[in-house]
């Protein structure tokens, strides 16, 4: 890796995770998690909730069917989480309904009280044509260090899909600045399918706020494939590419593993002592996969990569931290099940790990701090 002058010269160096010891994981993984005894699932659907669309110009009733998929934020002692909600529009299949973010908060982290009307939705704005009808999906948060709140999130017009950037300083009122690679390398990417980015953190005044790495900020994102982007201001973001032109691909799917089919960025990634840990989601094959996990079923993972270079993999977890198990973690309106990781803080001195059951409903599990 060579930085000069503006611009970023990589030679990027993989380390293949075949063969790592459960032992070596343990000392630099975020974990074990643990549910706890009552209060899950924390989040679930409200049919009564109403709120006038502002495309529509008509009542909605925006968190209907599924709340899922939430970023968390530590704000004034208490835990906030964004989770995706569906509405009951369109066709009774996934990615019919319209998704909104509601925004719920608590004071111990697993009882929440929610806001009647969504967060962050599509509006009659410049991003209502990337946004509507499907929506705003699968939201990440970090705070900055001037306390602003940057979101990374699904733009989904039905047709086709990016991850936005959008900011607020209280979480109910937004910027939003379209997708996050649009200007890159002089517009290379503007027309690409990508989604699911996390910003890298660090423990910082007691919660996570993004950090910088050798003058810039760093962004894990994808599916299929787990990539990096920087940006110097958290709102432009260029994807890291390697000698070929290609974004580099840090992390792919592994044969016989809960990652088989691919894997997928979870929560913003957490600098630490040992690197940079990555918590992302795997998606099991149908043959070939994790056999302790049903076919195309979703299980959280982890991977430690090198403070100083984001692209060295340092380490990989064999099997999932975290793996649906309960009852509407297995099964719900994504049949397979999930425990699709996306939300994770450091409140009351452990980690909070925010997810969702199945496109259904919002789970939590904790873990002490090591």
């Amino acid at each position: 890796m060579k930085i000069g002058n503006g611009s970023l010269v990589w030679v990027v160096a993989l380390v293949c995770a075949t063969g790592l010891q459960a032992q070596s994981a343990e000392k630099w993984t975020i974990g074990p998690f643990v549910r706890p005894a009552t209060g899950n699932p924390v989040i679930a659907p409200r049919p009564e909730s109403t709120f006038t669309d502002p495309v529509l110009k008509a009542p909605a009733q925006w968190e209907a069917l599924h709340t899922f998929n939430p970023a968390a934020i530590v704000r004034d002692g208490k835990v906030e989480v964004l989770y995706r909600a569906e509405d009951n529009s369109g066709p009774m299949e996934i990615g019919g309904h319209t998704s909104r973010l509601g925004l719920a908060e608590s004071k111990d982290g697993v009882h929440f009280k929610r806001l009647a009307a969504p967060a962050f939705y599509p509006a009659e704005d410049d991003q209502k044509a990337r946004e509507w009808p499907g929506g705003v999906e699968d939201p990440r948060i970090v705070e900055s260090e001037d306390g602003t709140y940057v979101l990374t999130y699904t733009q989904w017009n039905r047709t086709t899909y990016s991850v936005g950037i959008a900011t607020s300083r209280d979480l109910t009122h937004w910027t939003k600045y379209g997708p996050a690679f649009l200007t890159a390398a002089g517009g290379k990417y503007a027309h690409l399918k990508y989604k699911s980015a996390g910003i890298v953190t660090e423990v910082k005044k007691g919660r996570l706020i993004a950090t910088k790495i050798n003058g810039r900020y760093w962004m894990y994102w994808g599916e299929g494939a787990i990539h990096l982007a920087t940006s110097d201001d958290l709102i432009h973001w260029n994807p890291v590419e390697d000698m070929q032109g290609n974004a580099v691909e840090l992390l792919r799917p592994r044969p016989g593993h809960f990652d088989s089919t691919f894997p997928e960025t979870g929560p913003p990634p957490v600098m630490t002592g040992a690197g940079i840990v990555v918590l992302y989601n795997g998606k099991n094959a149908n043959s070939g996969g994790d056999p302790e996990l049903g076919p195309a079923a979703y299980a959280a993972g982890e991977a430690l990569f090198d403070a100083s270079n984001p692209a060295y993999l340092k380490g990989q977890t064999t099997g999932p931290v975290l793996k649906p198990e309960l009852p509407y973690e297995k099964t719900g309106q994504y049949a397979a099940g999930t425990t699709f990781s996306e939300g994770l803080v450091f409140f009351h001195k452990k980690w909070f790990l925010y997810y969702g059951c199945a496109d259904s409903l919002v789970g939590v599990a904790t873990a002490p701090r090591k």
